[in-house]
């Protein structure tokens, strides 16, 4: 049976494992200077522009100031389904700790919960190994933060806080595996695997499947002994973990019919690491996106490696759990194992986000080794050859750093020394007494702390050189909030935070309702919608962007729009990019200063139509390859003009036609990066005073109308990157156009890429859409009612997305799935309809909720029949005497 250890033990087990942990992460930011202890930035990728933005709507709606709700997020895409972004990344039990924080620490509110949630991970780990077999507290709890403190960790999960969860879920469900054993605890078990699916279901997924490794581990080692106890351990795992992921139900539905419905991210093969890099990221101050980053400090790791040597542990021991080990790593570099790891989906970005479950089990092997006392010479010699042998594989790898050789030289050399000691106390040679205990623990205690800390500071500066990164909140954002929540008036109409983004999710950040939305769960009618319109988008499509354009503004009720000054913050990084760009072996300085905006946001005004119009029966026109002409079917008016265009370099020669999939022109890259980049023309006739636009989406560079001082620049490049249709200037008195175009990385220019919008046919066109729209239009969490004009007819259209979700109803009538007018949420119109109502319900939610009653209404019956076959055996025992 498995040994419990008592719980004033595992008390202090687990606050040491705790305390290590946040000691040594915070400590190896402070030496990189990140925030919150230096002007470095941590919020890289999406910790900047998805992660910290959600947990500040989260914020707003735990202190009520969400808009729509816990069904509908109102600010983002113009409309867009929240629980499946909660069930996604603010799940977790220690999400709400953000309401704790003032508004404009949000970044430190995330910094401070991601830490926490590390020293859980820690602690749950050093109880797990006090269960798993008897040993030294305090070695438990050194080995429970060398876990925490793991590569995938410090290094992958640090910048993505809801993985953390997933390093938490690990141990406890082997615990939840021990409890089956055990045949204990049936009502928490269940418990414990609802709240780490619901915490955050993809690395609960595959923290489960460790967890069923290690049971199946204990099992041929230290359990039942006949065939039919093993089932019947098997079955209570099982029941265990079908009734908690049942529980879970609610959040994990959810979320999968919001993953359903979402833009299609791009597809990917897996294509394994070379060894030599899977080996080098066992290593301390060794890392690059896209690896396993399996290191653990080289205390832990020697010790995982003397298990297969060492006499102590029984055969059978060794044996099990070096083998799974080892099938574990090499499951990692298979195709069809690692997909399994990732639920059949080779992920975007870092592919082995499975390594964490790799750390634990290297943790635990290090764990058996060391419980029975320190290892014998041979086993660290052993152990000693078989890491000389990872390091001259490793020594190919370009992950290799100037810290990693003697940080491992020094890591091995302390734990050498310690463990020698160890040995020493444990012989129980007389007048040694327990100092060698104390130097012991400093020894292993200072190899983790150097190294993780290390570890930590190495990967934070090597984040900055080599991804997008975003600053912390500050003035801008300050300034962006306080006139955005001055100018807005929902739901009259929206506000729109701007085309001058600080980071993919700025509605969430400052407020207003805008078509800027990032998230993995960006709905696909969304993404194409926008696109069709001349939106533009990253992220493969997933992070779409606002879209200054008074045409979709219309059409959408944009009635105020920012207007901010570039981000300093990233014009200081580009800045830094070009640099780098011109000196090519030159590090990156980590050390911005601070960085700050003189110059506060604008708003520009328009008149716009209400949420709800009224269109003309008959079947919507579908959308076609000109953005121009597809905003003028979903506005109901032609105000374009979409001149023919002409193309040529600065000496006189045409550009080069391109026929394949986008017609148009094809504008090269420059030669070299160091050399002048050639400039283009692109001529057209526009009505004089008409508004020039340049739709361009596949084009990096900028554009600038000649005569003009407005430069406009285009981020465009490939399926993963469009750029946004961009206004440019008023046409002259002449009407000859001129457009001065630099390419940066190249691209095309497609024929129709100039639109000259004509304001005067816009205002003729919104007022017509106003005039007979809603008349009153209130919005109710996730209801909105609009009153229409006495008679009516056609087809009342929500400037909403359709995403699924919306059933609508005509007056009285029966509530129905909304119907679809070019993206938008559409109501079928009689004569007699003076109101429509439209109301939001997450798809998935009804199943979930049902079948989480279900596993609520089994656990309750599973707990209770045990009692009630008691009470039943008594009553029978009363009747019979």
């Amino acid at each position: 049976m498995p040994f419990r250890p008592a719980g004033d033990v595992r008390g202090r087990t687990a606050l040491l494992a705790a305390a290590l942990t946040v000691v040594t992460f915070c400590a190896g930011d402070a030496a990189a200077r990140t925030f919150p202890f230096g002007p470095g930035s941590r919020s890289v990728n999406d910790l900047g522009n998805e992660y910290v933005p959600l947990h500040a709507y989260l914020w707003d709606l735990l202190h009520g100031r969400g808009d729509g709700g816990l069904f509908i997020n109102w600010r983002s895409g113009f409309g867009a389904s929240l629980l499946p972004d909660l069930g996604t990344y603010l799940t977790s039990p220690f999400a709400p700790l953000v309401a704790l924080f003032p508004r404009d620490e949000i970044d430190l509110a995330v910094y401070v919960i991601t830490v926490l949630k590390m020293a859980t991970a820690g602690a749950a780990m050093a109880c797990l190994l006090l269960t798993l077999r008897t040993g030294r507290w305090w070695i438990a709890g050194i080995l429970g933060a060398s876990y925490a403190l793991c590569g995938w960790s410090v290094l992958e999960a640090s910048y993505n806080p809801m993985w953390v969860d997933g390093l938490i879920a690990l141990p406890l469900l082997c615990l939840v595996g021990g409890w089956a054993m055990s045949g204990r605890h049936r009502v928490l078990g269940p418990v414990v695997v609802a709240v780490v699916w619901a915490a955050n279901f993809y690395t609960a997924y595959m923290a489960t499947i460790g967890a069923a490794l290690v049971l199946l581990a204990r099992l041929l080692m230290d359990g039942p002994v006949t065939f039919r106890e093993r089932l019947l351990v098997l079955r209570r795992a099982a029941v265990s973990a079908a009734l908690g992921i049942g529980l879970a139900a609610p959040v994990v539905v959810v979320v999968y019919f919001g993953t359903r419905h979402a833009y299609p991210g791009a597809v990917r093969e897996f294509t394994p690491e070379p060894w030599s890099d899977v080996f080098a990221g066992v290593l301390p101050g060794a890392w690059s996106f896209g690896t396993p980053a399996s290191y653990i400090d080289t205390a832990a790791l020697l010790l995982a490696l003397t298990l297969p040597f060492n006499r102590a542990v029984p055969r059978r021991e060794r044996g099990v759990w070096s083998l799974l080990v080892v099938a574990m790593a090499l499951s990692m570099q298979w195709g069809p194992t690692h997909l399994a790891w990732h639920a059949f989906a080779t992920p975007n970005g870092s592919p082995y986000r499975q390594t964490f479950v790799l750390c634990g089990l290297l943790v635990i092997a290090a764990w058996m080794s060391m419980a029975r006392g320190a290892p014998g010479r041979r086993a660290l010699l052993a152990a000693g050859a078989l890491l000389a042998l990872i390091t001259a594989v490793a020594w190919e790898s370009r992950l290799i750093s100037v810290l990693t050789i003697p940080l491992l030289l020094a890591g091995l050399a302390a734990t050498a020394i310690a463990l020698t000691l160890l040995r020493t106390r444990l012989a129980g040679r007389r007048g040694v007494g327990r100092w060698p205990l104390f130097l012991t623990a400093a020894l292993l205690v200072g190899t983790q702390f150097v190294q993780s800390a290390a570890t930590t500071a190495y990967g934070d500066v090597a984040r900055i050189a080599r991804l997008d990164d975003y600053g912390p909140w500050g003035q801008r954002q300050a300034r962006q909030a306080e006139t955005i929540a001055e100018a807005d008036g929902w739901p009259r109409y929206r506000t729109d935070p701007g085309r001058e983004q600080t980071v993919g999710n700025d509605p969430m950040l400052v407020g207003g309702q805008g078509a800027q939305y990032y998230s993995s769960v960006t709905s696909d009618v969304l993404s194409r919608t926008l696109t069709a319109l001349g939106g533009g988008y990253t992220s493969g499509g997933r992070s779409v962007q606002s879209l200054d354009n008074a045409v979709t503004d219309a059409i959408f009720s944009v009635g105020v729009r920012l207007h901010s000054p570039p981000d300093p913050y990233q014009e200081k990084d580009r800045e830094k990019e070009r640099e780098k760009d011109r000196e090519k072996n030159r590090s990156r300085d980590q050390d911005r200063g601070a960085v700050t905006d003189l110059r506060g946001p604008t708003v520009s005004r328009q008149n716009v139509p209400p949420l709800v119009t009224v269109r003309s029966t008959g079947t919507a026109p579908a959308f076609g390859p000109s953005a121009y002409r597809n905003q003028e079917k979903l506005l109901g008016a032609e105000v374009y003009t979409v001149p023919r265009i002409s193309v040529r370099a600065g000496d006189g020669a045409p550009a080069p036609r391109r026929d394949e999939d986008v017609s148009g022109y094809r504008i090269p890259a420059p030669p070299t990066k160091r050399s002048a980049e050639p400039a283009y023309v692109l001529t057209a006739s526009c009505p004089a005073g008409s508004e020039v636009h340049l739709w361009a989406p596949t084009f990096r560079g900028t554009a600038t109308l000649s005569g003009s001082s407005l430069t406009q620049r285009f981020h465009g490049d490939s399926a993963r990157r469009r750029a946004a249709m961009q206004p440019l200037g008023a046409a002259p008195a002449s009407g000859r156009v001129a457009v001065d175009v630099t390419s940066e990385q190249g691209g095309v220019i497609p024929d129709g890429a100039i639109g000259c919008l004509d304001p005067v046919r816009l205002r003729t066109a919104v007022d017509r859409l106003t005039s007979t729209g809603a008349t009153e239009v209130t919005v109710s969490g996730s209801t909105v009612r609009a009153e229409l004009p006495p008679g009516s007819a056609g087809v009342a259209v929500l400037a909403v997305p359709r995403i699924a979700g919306w059933r609508c109803a005509a007056g009285d009538r029966e509530a129905r799935p909304a119907g679809e007018y070019l993206g938008l949420v559409a109501v079928p119109l009689t004569a007699s309809t003076t109101a429509v109502t439209c109301t939001f319900h997450p798809p998935g939610l009804r199943l979930g909720l049902t079948l989480g009653a279900a596993a609520l209404l089994a656990l309750i019956l599973l707990h209770a029949l045990p009692g009630l076959r008691a009470a039943h055996r008594l009553r029978r025992r009363r009747e019979a005497c």
